[in-house]
């Protein structure tokens, strides 16, 4: 019998492949052997009645063997080593099929060939070696969502494996079907870090047919080329090629480059200024000047310095020490004679 599955299996491997092969055989064992079974055991053992012989058949051709039920006959015992063979030869060809799919599955994640099902992730357009990894590292500090890295078909593999949590698409930018593979119509951010300002565009152009309410964020060499990517949506947050750090502030934080522009440009009327602590509040905590500050002049307290430290942001309980410069945004000069 033994000889009888082998020759089996030779038969259909040429003709059968895959989970089909492995149902093939086993049924036809099961059937065969039950067959067998019945003609060689005697009627008292229980073996054979249905409700028992499949179960009998499953542990016997997994070589598990519980041993509540066992043919009593030689013959009986010839049809239990017909099983386990039968088993064997069909558990090889599952876990080969298996290890196949498994590998299948990892070259096409290799390659970026596979299609994603994900929803509020991050998407970053475009692979530059070295720059794109420095980003990828800075989102993961902070970013507790998925991560898809798409690079052109110039890319052939997956260029950061060892990330687990980074997948990878490849191919056509700017084509919907690559897009969508990576999920572009359901994510929260798309950056694009193209290798031009044109192709910034073009990859724009492409988002918003997709998704026009996504988080937009686009590096740019040339920052005047922001007013034709607000053409295409008004919310794009245009950020400057060379500040990859304010590239993933604003991927992980939507709207502080429009915060940091303010700041620069200063439309508001705030100004920043600076001016030494006056001796009434030296010894104070800092706490009470930035609440000082606040409730008096509408001012707000940004860095200290005393000697050659600089501290932006102090804790609220860092004690004010004497000749501690300090720099606040307001809408005008503080003077000394102003303070309490």
């Amino acid at each position: 019998m033994p000889i009888i599955v082998a020759t089996l299996i030779r038969a259909l491997r040429g003709r059968v492949r895959g989970w089909r092969a492995a149902v093939t055989i086993a049924l036809f064992v099961f059937v065969t052997s039950w067959l067998a079974m019945w003609l060689v055991e005697p009627d008292s053992n229980g073996i054979t009645e249905p409700q028992n012989y499949w179960w009998w058949f499953l542990v016997t051709g997994s070589t598990v063997g519980y041993g509540d039920y066992f043919p009593e006959s030689g013959a009986g015992h010839v049809v239990g080593a017909y099983v386990i063979v039968g088993g064997i030869g069909t558990l090889t060809i599952l876990f080969t099929e298996l290890a196949s799919h498994i590998q299948a599955v990892k070259g096409k994640r290799m390659k970026g060939v596979l299609d994603l099902d994900l929803s509020g992730h991050i998407v970053i357009l475009g692979y530059t070696p070295g720059r794109t990894e420095r980003l990828v590292r800075a989102l993961q500090l902070e970013a507790r969502t998925d991560l898809v890295l798409c690079a052109w078909e110039e890319t052939p593999e997956h260029p950061m494996p060892e990330e687990q949590k980074v997948l990878f698409v490849r191919g056509d930018l700017a084509a919907v079907e690559v897009l969508g593979r990576a999920c572009v119509d359901r994510a929260a951010t798309v950056l694009i870090d193209g290798r031009d300002d044109n192709e910034a565009l073009t990859l724009a152009v492409a988002v918003d047919h997709l998704q026009p309410d996504v988080h937009l964020v686009a590096a740019l060499r040339d920052m005047s080329q922001s007013r034709q990517l607000r053409y295409v949506n008004p919310r794009v947050q245009c950020v400057q090629w060379h500040m990859p750090d304010l590239l993933t502030e604003e991927v992980l934080d939507p709207g502080i480059t429009e915060v940091y522009m303010d700041l620069m440009q200063n439309t508001t009327g705030s100004n920043t200024y600076s001016m030494r602590l006056p001796a009434s509040l030296a010894g104070r905590p800092f706490g009470e000047c930035q609440t000082l500050f606040g409730r008096d002049f509408g001012a707000t307290v940004l860095a200290v310095r005393h000697h050659d430290s600089l501290v932006v942001g102090p804790s609220w309980e860092t004690p004010m020490e004497p000749d501690t410069v300090l720099y606040y945004m307001s809408g005008r000069r503080i003077e000394t004679a102003d303070l309490p």
